[in-house]
């Protein structure tokens, strides 16, 4: 397996795995926005976005992360809105590879604190976070504006 940064090509991919996490899906009248946004994260220096490759090259992993201010701290935290195994891939380390990746580009920063967001749901994702060293830190609440 092999992690690295994701790149434009890797556009249909990532948009397969964020629709397997419960994100909308791409279709034909939201490509080019989708790409465009896409396009505009990859270049974007407050964030690093991985893809976990299996041994053939297919991608079965994506994470986002993203460095943000906080009022009450001096360093950046270290936040992960996304990350997404591909079902079948599941158990193999992928996650954790992903995980520990996000983990030491958020050290090489320095930031104060690493950060993730995970449906309830996904009980068998938080127990790979805890096995990581990550606390349940609360809840999180959202309001659709569409």
């Amino acid at each position: 397996m092999q992690v690295r940064p994701v790149t434009a090509e890797d556009f249909r991919a990532v948009c397969g795995l964020l629709a397997e996490l419960g994100r909308p899906a791409v279709g034909d009248r939201t490509s080019d926005a989708c790409r465009t946004a896409f396009m505009a994260d990859l270049g974007d220096a407050g964030a690093d976005h991985l893809i976990a490759l299996d041994d053939r090259g297919a991608a079965i992993g994506f994470v986002s992360l993203h460095y943000r201010r906080r009022l009450n701290q001096p360093a950046l935290e270290a936040w992960v809105p996304d990350l997404i195994v591909n079902e079948r891939a599941r158990g193999a380390g992928a996650g954790r590879a992903l995980l520990a990746e996000a983990e030491r580009r958020a050290r090489e920063r320095g930031c104060h604190r690493l950060a993730l967001e995970s449906g309830y749901a996904r009980t068998r994702a938080h127990g790979v976070y805890v096995a990581a060293g990550m606390t349940d830190g609360g809840r999180y609440f959202t309001k659709d504006l569409r």
